[in-house]
Formats: structure tokens, C-alpha cells, sequence
């Protein structure tokens, strides 16, 4: 990370001041939870990546700091919806909207920070980063409503997850590396080449953060949360499709009626461990990072794309 803060670091700054402008507003209640927000905000890995695209396809502008802001507002926008969706009383260790202000003010304060974004793109005329960010929140809300729908039947196949992951996680990933980019260059094939490179990276992300969940980095956290919210990840699912016929009924079976029973999770996180389940979800997003790094490698080098590169590697082999 040093790397990205000397590439970035001024520019990451100025973001900062210029996010907590762009979300404020004239109610005290309003003004309360952004300072809230502001103050327990994530490591700004989005708008890393836009600005990191927008230095490889050329020079920051006020375009670029304005497509950071508006990504960062549509992000923060549907963790506070999800929030509401999933009855999250958490979110990085601190007390969610809700849990402080219940859900009706959570779902207004989610409302408020997308229409915030979307007048900060219309007021100053970017409307093609308004329509490479709006493709992604519709992705993502399909993309959750395909996951809870195939939640129901647990009848998810390869093909179905990887459909889930890249509109759900990979969306807007792509588009933060698209708007970016654009801003730059407003080079509609640059803006695409970026996007498809940040889709790769979002969908390794979203296989890193499912191991997580077979506890193969000794993070802390309680495994088989994704079981026992019935969610069909990668390594399930390749454990399912080379299982024998009994097995995958027994373990269908613990998903859908025994995903509050630990004993039961954990033979299930025991199963997908022997089964390859594990080592295949790696070599996938292994394979998505190297696609990823060899879109990037397209473009000339220089000290952005050595940092973007090192970003990359940050994203995915995190430990937590």
C-alpha cells in the first residue's frame, strides 16, 4: 500500500474533503449520520482503483474526483441498504445505521446517498459515468435478487454463480475502474478495457471472500456464514457437483433444513475441504487475477500501473 499513497496519496487526500462535502445536507439529523459515516468509512478501495485507472489512461480532473465520490456514495449507499435487507446490526465492527437509527431512517439515509450521487453527476454533465455507475447498481440489485431466488431451490451451478458474483460484487468494481478511466481519456474502448479489468478483479475478490468462509486463513471470524444463509459459493458447489448422490442429498439436505446446527455446518466445511472444493476455488480466482493483470499489462508501464498491480495483489490475497 505505500506504493499506491505515493502514487495517490495527495489525490486519496483531496477525496477525502471532497466526499464529506458532497454528502452534506441541511438537516441536523441528516449531517449527524454522515459525520457518522464519514468516520468509520472502509479502507476507500474504490476509489483507489479510479483514481489508479483515471493516472493510466491519463491526467486527474475534477471529473475524476467526481466519479470517485460518486462510486463511493452508490457503495455506501446499498451497505446501508444490505444492512437493513440482512437485519445487520454490525458493519466493520461498529453499529450499523439501523442498529443506531432503525430501519425507516436507514433506508431514507441509503435513498439520500444516491440521489446525492446522481446530482453530483447530472449538476456538472457526466453523464456517461452516471450510465457506466447506474448499469451497476441495476446489476447489483439483480444479481442479489438472482442469489435469494436461487437460495430457495439451492440449484445453482457454475455457470449461475459466476452470472451472481459479476453483477452482485464485480459490478461496480468494473464500473469504478471504467468511470475513472473515462474521465481521463472520455475514450469510450480505454473506459471498457478498464471495466472489463475491474469485473476480473471484483469477481476474485468475491472468491477470496468465499474461502474466507472455510476458515483456510484463520481470520477470526465464525465460518459457515454463507451456509447458514444458504448461499451457494464456489467451493460448495464443486463439491456438490462431484459428490455421489447420496452425499449431495445429505448435504443439500443440512443446507436447506440444518443451517443453524454448528455440528451439522461444520461436517459440511469438512466435506467441501477433502472434496477439492477448496483448492479449485483458488486456481479460479488465481486464473481471474492473471486475466486481470493481463488486460492491465495492455497499457504502457509506469509507476500507476506497478501500483494498481500491487492493489490487485492487496484485494485478493488479503487476510481478512
Amino acid at each position: 500500500m505505500e506504493r499506491i499513497q505515493k502514487v495517490i496519496g495527495t489525490e486519496l487526500s483531496l477525496f477525502e474533503k471532497k466526499f464529506a462535502e458532497s454528502v452534506k445536507g441541511s438537516n441536523p439529523l441528516l449531517d449527524r449520520i454522515m459525520r457518522f459515516i464519514i468516520k468509520r468509512k472502509g479502507k476507500q478501495m474504490r476509489p483507489m482503483f479510479v483514481f489508479l485507472s483515471a493516472r493510466i489512461a491519463g491526467e486527474i480532473n475534477e471529473s475524476s474526483y467526481r466519479a470517485a465520490s460518486l462510486i463511493e456514495l452508490l457503495h455506501t449507499a446499498t451497505l446501508v441498504h444490505d444492512d437493513v435487507v440482512d437485519n445487520s446490526m454490525k458493519r466493520r465492527n461498529f453499529f450499523s445505521i439501523n442498529a443506531l437509527w432503525k430501519n425507516k431512517i436507514a433506508v431514507l439515509v441509503g435513498d439520500y446517498l444516491l440521489s446525492k450521487g446522481l446530482l453530483l453527476s447530472i449538476d456538472n454533465g457526466d453523464y456517461k459515468i452516471l450510465q457506466i455507475t447506474s448499469r451497476a447498481v441495476k446489476e447489483m440489485s439483480e444479481g442479489e435478487l438472482m442469489q435469494m431466488e436461487k437460495a430457495r431451490k439451492l440449484d445453482i451451478d457454475e455457470s449461475v454463480y459466476f452470472d451472481i458474483i459479476r453483477a452482485k460484487t464485480a459490478s461496480l468494481l468494473a464500473a469504478a475502474c471504467a468511470s475513472g478511466a473515462y474521465s481521463t481519456t472520455q475514450n469510450e474502448e480505454v473506459a471498457e478495457k478498464f471495466r472489463l479489468f475491474g469485473e476480473k478483479v471484483g469477481i476474485a475478490f468475491q472468491i477470496k471472500d468465499d474461502l474466507f468462509d472455510y476458515g483456510q486463513d484463520n481470520i477470526g471470524k465464525p465460518t459457515g456464514i454463507d451456509i447458514k444463509e444458504k448461499k451457494m459459493t464456489l467451493p460448495l458447489i464443486y463439491a456438490l457437483q462431484h459428490a455421489d448422490t447420496a452425499t449431495r442429498r445429505r448435504i443439500i439436505y443440512t443446507v436447506k433444513n440444518n443451517s443453524t446446527d454448528r455440528r451439522k455446518v461444520d461436517e459440511v466445511i469438512s466435506y467441501v475441504q477433502t472434496s477439492g472444493g477448496i483448492d479449485y476455488a483458488k486456481e479460479k480466482m488465481t486464473q481471474y487475477k492473471k486475466d486481470a493483470i493481463d488486460i492491465l499489462n495492455t497499457f504502457p508501464p509506469s509507476a500507476e500501473r506497478t501500483a494498481m498491480e500491487q492493489l490487485v495483489d492487496y484485494v485478493i490475497d488479503r487476510k481478512y
